[in-house]
């Protein structure tokens, strides 16, 4: 990958793991990663893992940088109404942007090109420019609007990669199961990884 810089979204459906071991992943990548969450996914963090992320983009910075050993500046927060960040606009957004997990309301209003906030101007960024956007949904059953929005994004250039973990593989913890979706991730925006060897291997 040309750029070695991703966006990483954080939105309010369930599956904060995989968005944590991906920042694990991309920061031992030597990726920067330009990191946004929204209210909903502090939420569900809070409540599906151990981690208490601090809400203030500066402190949470800080705080990611540590936990997960990156270089200085490799992990770049920005607030929901940062509008001077660089994945608000074409010229100093990276070259791909990977929403996970993507909550359907998130899923909506990228596919309606709301962008009320910086999540959604950065998705509509990726898409306006051609650039790598993948959205990894997390919901079940998904109902008539969600799958319409799916394949409307999918039209749109789009990656559909949902959070849904494969068994062929026999698993044994649910660190595998998590793997096997990051893995995907990772394949698709083209960084090396050895969480999951390729088919056949």
């Amino acid at each position: 990958m040309a750029d070695h810089r991703v966006t990483l979204a954080l939105t309010g459906a369930s599956g904060a793991q995989y968005a944590l071991r991906l920042l694990e992943c991309l920061v031992k990548a030597d990726v920067q990663v330009l990191f946004l969450i929204s209210q909903a996914a502090q939420l569900v963090v809070a409540t599906e893992t151990d981690l208490n992320l601090p809400p203030k983009p500066q402190a949470l910075e800080a705080f990611l940088t540590e936990y997960y050993a990156a270089k200085p500046g490799q992990i770049r927060v920005y607030g929901k109404q940062d509008w001077m960040a660089p994945v608000a606009s074409g010229s100093g957004a990276p070259g791909a942007m990977v929403v996970c997990p993507c909550s359907t309301g998130s899923l909506s209003a990228i596919a309606t090109g709301a962008s009320n906030n910086l999540i959604e101007r950065a998705a509509d960024v990726a898409l306006k420019e051609r650039r790598k956007l993948i959205l990894v949904p997390r919901e079940s059953p998904y109902s008539t609007i969600h799958l319409e929005n799916m394949l409307k994004l999918s039209q749109m250039g789009a990656v559909i990669l949902p959070a849904s973990p494969g068994f062929y593989h026999k698993p044994d913890s649910v660190s595998d199961m998590i793997d096997f979706v990051v893995a995907r991730i990772l394949n698709q925006l083209g960084i090396a990884q050895e969480l999951m060897p390729a088919w056949g291997e």
